[in-house]
């Protein structure tokens, strides 16, 4: 398949500055609820009883959306294009943020996270796509960990933006605000030239039943999804906790949380810079994902020693375990790589959110099956969970091809498993 004629992309080109700021504002606005959650249910009436039930039943709908969203924009993408997504789920996303500012019930609230995680699920996975096939294959990756690493420092700017403001509407409006601001920016971005080929070849596009249909395609994309597991029990379960972990660990309870999750996704954002340089140093993905899993062990057995015992060392281990875990960018493009052009944002879309929504069996392992049915204490728990995780997806990624020097100028045939 010849390419189109199109000029070379560099790493700080347009469409990677629009990815990234796109995913900035994404990561603001899917973390901004974490970060005002109890003030903004206590300023629609919620009482401190009824505070866990509300915020659970807000998360679970914004992360109904997110699955739904990711399945739905993925097809898109691959059916209409990669910039028909970037545009339509930044405007879905910053009209659900305008909403959310002015909710005064329960259920309004869970209905504009649930319209926001549908907006929400659809830009990270467009974003590297396009990058992916816009970039040369020996700079993809420095490029796609760009777009991560810049994005995902909007945690940080939703935490400093609510402690400057001190104003949860405001916050929301403001990341609406973000999101419009950057449709600006993306009239002057181009579609991915091999988008463009794969349209005129007339191929199937965006049939999301093809992961499924073919044994190897299905094998690829259960194996692209555990090798991203151990973010979220990283940010699930140790961060998200870690006011309770602190606890646990030397008896003090005055932790913020929320400041622990802004020092986590700072340390997310360089490592996500920090891996694309290393592979690109490598010459390999695997082997810069197998430095950070290690990384990550050593991080988690430094949690849970007793070296981890005053606030500021929660503090810094948070940091240190979100910049292991920095390798979200590199995940998301291994599995783009892994898939033709025909159905490969469907893949890029889809996989991140199946591992947001594997947080569920997470917690699931760790709340109902180690705690309630086994009746092991938190920091058991917090191990064991961390123990088969972190094992899975050590298995997955050995499994997992190499995608480093892979052309991905080339489509999937529909042919059905045998």
């Amino acid at each position: 398949m010849n390419q189109l004629n199109q000029k070379p992309t560099g790493i700080f080109s347009i469409p990677v500055l629009v990815a990234a700021l796109g995913y900035f504002v994404d990561i603001y606005d899917l973390l901004l609820f974490t970060i005002v959650r109890e003030p903004s249910l206590r300023g629609i009436g919620v009482m401190d009883a009824g505070m866990v039930q509300a915020s659970t039943s807000i998360i679970n709908w914004q992360m109904l959306g997110l699955l739904i969203g990711g399945i739905l924009w993925g097809v898109l993408g691959d059916k209409k294009g990669r910039l028909s997504v970037l545009f339509g789920s930044i405007m879905l996303y910053s009209a659900a943020n305008f909403a959310t500012g002015f909710v005064e019930t329960v259920p309004q609230y869970a209905l504009a996270r649930f319209i926001a995680g549908i907006g929400l699920a659809g830009e990270l996975g467009a974003g590297i796509t396009l990058v992916s096939e816009l970039l040369p294959k020996e700079k993809r990756g420095v490029g796609t960990s760009l777009v991560a690493g810049v994005g995902l420092s909007g945690a940080v700017a939703a935490y400093f933006t609510f402690q400057l403001t001190k104003d949860w509407r405001l916050c929301y409006m403001i990341g609406g605000g973000l999101g419009l601001g950057l449709l600006i920016l993306r009239i002057s971005v181009a579609e991915s030239g091999m988008f463009q080929l794969a349209k005129k070849a007339d191929a199937v596009r965006g049939n999301f039943l093809m992961f499924f249909n073919n044994k190897k395609r299905f094998r690829k994309y259960i194996l692209a999804i555990l090798i991203g597991l151990p973010t979220w029990y990283v940010i699930g379960v140790l961060v998200n906790l870690s006011n309770r972990f602190a606890g646990e660990l030397y008896g003090d309870k005055s932790l913020d949380s929320g400041r622990a999750i802004m020092f986590a996704y700072a340390g997310i954002s360089l490592g996500d810079i920090a891996i694309g340089l290393v592979s690109q140093q490598l010459r390999s993905r695997k082997k810069a994902l197998y430095l950070f899993y290690a990384m990550t062990i050593l991080g988690v057995a430094f949690f849970f020693s007793p070296l981890n015992n005053s606030n500021a060392t929660m503090y810094a281990v948070c940091g240190y375990l979100g910049f292991a875990t920095g390798f979200w960018a590199i995940f998301v493009t291994m599995g783009a790589e892994q898939f033709g052009t025909n159905i490969r944002a469907t893949a890029a879309t889809t996989i991140p959110n199946m591992v947001r929504g594997a947080l569920v069996l997470i917690n699931l392992m760790f709340v109902d099956l180690f705690q309630k049915m086994w009746s092991w204490d938190l920091l058991q728990a917090g191990i064991i969970t961390g123990i088969v995780v972190i094992s899975i997806t050590l298995v997955a990624a050995w499994f997992t091809e190499e995608t480093f020097h892979k052309d991905l100028n080339y489509l999937e045939v529909e042919e059905m498993m045998p």
